[in-house]
């Protein structure tokens, strides 16, 4: 499966999730009809949620509810140091980092691009 993002502002789209994110860039299939990349994930899944389970999630990683119908969650090394290595690049914190329930250290951002994040580093 490929998650496909249409993002305004293309340049600024591959900085932060390629250069800033780490994502590996394998492909580059732009044209003169539009750019796009591939950018590799190393693993995914599809995470499928009702309603009163994303209001959970949400109020355990940001207080309250505050994601949309679709949110990015990323396995990485450090969530809090990812985290501001992803402000640095322009991103806005949705939450501080915390430890939920079932054990990793969750941190959640909002991309230039809209699309929120959750960092997470499990143990």
């Amino acid at each position: 499966m490929r998650v496909a993002l249409t993002v305004d502002d293309f340049d600024q789209a591959l900085r932060f999730y390629r250069d800033a994110l780490g994502l590996e860039q394998t492909a580059d299939w732009s044209s003169d009809d539009g750019r796009v990349v591939l950018l590799e994930v190393p693993r995914g899944t599809l995470e499928l949620l009702d309603e009163r389970q994303a209001a959970v999630i949400d109020d355990v990683e940001a207080g309250k509810r505050v994601s949309g119908a679709v949110r990015l969650a990323v396995e990485v090394a450090d969530s809090e140091e990812t985290a501001q290595r992803l402000i640095a690049a322009g991103a806005d914190q949705v939450a501080p980092p915390v430890t939920t329930p079932w054990g990793d250290r969750n941190a959640r951002v909002r991309t230039p691009d809209g699309m929120q994040l959750t960092l997470f580093t499990s143990d």
